[in-house]
C-alpha cells in the first residue's frame, strides 16, 4: 500500500449500513428527489439503503474507474449516465450517491454531468469534501478506508505491538 496511507479505517457491514442509514435520515429534509445516481461501484450499496429509505424507485448508475485496490488513477467514464436522467434540468431533483469522497476527481466529473444535483457520500476526505452537500463521517486524507465488501475476516495484530 502507498505511503500516504497512514491509517486505516475499517468498516464492518452493520457498520455501512448504521452509516448509510444515518446519510437517508440527513437526506430526508434536503429533497424531494425523483431519481437516485449511484457512482459505482462504491455508491450502490449506500443508494440502495438511501432508495430504500427516501422511498425513491427511479436509481440509475455512473460507471466511473479510479481505484486500483492500492492507488488512485486517472479517472474513466465507463457507463454514462442514462438520458431520461441525464437530461433533467441539469440534475435538478436528482441525488448522486457515492460511498466516499476522497481527492474529488470522480465527484468533480460526476458534477459537471449534473450540476443541479445533491450530492451525498458516506465518507468524506478534506480534499474532496466541498464537493459534496451531505456526508456522514469525515476522516483524515491519509486514512485507507476499508469497505465491507472489500474485507474478509481475518487475524488483525494489536496497534501497540506484542506484548509479552
Amino acid at each position: 500500500m502507498d505511503e500516504k496511507w497512514q491509517k486505516s479505517f475499517p468498516v464492518s457491514w452493520d457498520q455501512f449500513h448504521r452509516d448509510a442509514r444515518a446519510l437517508a435520515w440527513r437526506l430526508n429534509g434536503a429533497g424531494p428527489f425523483q431519481a437516485i445516481v449511484a457512482v459505482t461501484r462504491g455508491g450502490l450499496v449506500p443508494a440502495a439503503v438511501v432508495a430504500r429509505e427516501l422511498g425513491i424507485r427511479v436509481i440509475e448508475t455512473v460507471c466511473v474507474a479510479s481505484y486500483d485496490y492500492e492507488k488512485q488513477g486517472e479517472i474513466q467514464v465507463l457507463k454514462e449516465i442514462g438520458a431520461a436522467v441525464a437530461r433533467a434540468k441539469g440534475g435538478e431533483g436528482v441525488l448522486i450517491v457515492d460511498d466516499l469522497v476522497d481527492t474529488g476527481a470522480t465527484a468533480k466529473v460526476v458534477r459537471e454531468m449534473l450540476p443541479k444535483a445533491h450530492f451525498a457520500t458516506v465518507y468524506a476526505k478534506p480534499a474532496g469534501r466541498p464537493l459534496v452537500d451531505t456526508f456522514v463521517t469525515e476522516v483524515s486524507q491519509d486514512t485507507w478506508i476499508y469497505l465491507p465488501w472489500d474485507m474478509g475476516l481475518q487475524f488483525t495484530p494489536p496497534i501497540g505491538g506484542q506484548k509479552g
